[in-house]
C-alpha cells in the first residue's frame, strides 16, 4: 500500500483562506471613486501627448519631403500653441463640477462626447493641418 504523502505547509505559502485575504490581494486594483474632473484631466494629459508626438512624427515627414519651406514648422508652432486652449476648454467645463457632480454616473454620455472630441482632435489634427499646408504648398509652387 502507497503511503500517501502531504506536504509540509513549509512548502506551500502560509496563505490558506478565502480569495480576498489572498497575500496578493492587497496589490489588487481597488475601483477607484467615479470623478469625470479626474478622467478628462487624465483623457486630456494623454490626446495632448498623442497629438504632439503625431504632429512632430507628421511635420518632420513633411519637411524631409518638402521643398526646404519653413512651413511645416510653421505649421507645428501654430498648432501646438492652438491645442492647448482647445483642449483646455473640454478641461475646465468639467472642472467646474462640484464633487456631487463630479461623482455622478449620468454623466457618462456627456463625458464619452467631450473624450470622443478631445481624441478625434488630438488624432485627427496633425494629419488635417499638415495636409492642408501641403495643399498650400503644392499650389504655390
Amino acid at each position: 500500500m502507497a503511503k500517501a504523502t502531504t506536504a509540509s505547509p513549509a512548502s506551500h505559502s502560509a496563505w490558506s483562506g478565502t480569495p480576498d485575504t489572498a497575500p496578493h490581494a492587497a496589490h489588487r486594483r481597488t475601483p477607484r471613486a467615479l470623478d469625470w474632473r479626474k478622467r478628462m484631466s487624465d483623457t486630456v494629459a494623454y490626446a495632448l501627448l498623442v497629438y504632439t508626438g503625431l504632429q512632430i512624427m507628421v511635420t518632420m515627414n513633411a519637411m524631409t519631403q518638402g521643398n526646404g519651406s519653413a512651413l511645416p514648422l510653421f505649421a507645428l508652432v501654430v498648432l501646438v500653441a492652438a491645442i492647448i486652449p482647445l483642449f483646455r476648454h473640454y478641461e475646465r467645463h468639467w472642472e467646474q463640477l462640484d464633487d456631487r457632480e463630479a461623482a455622478d454616473p449620468a454623466y457618462r454620455a456627456r463625458f464619452r462626447r467631450d473624450q470622443l472630441a478631445v481624441w478625434l482632435f488630438g488624432i485627427g489634427l496633425p494629419f488635417a493641418v499638415t495636409g492642408l499646408f501641403r495643399v498650400v504648398v503644392a499650389l504655390l509652387a
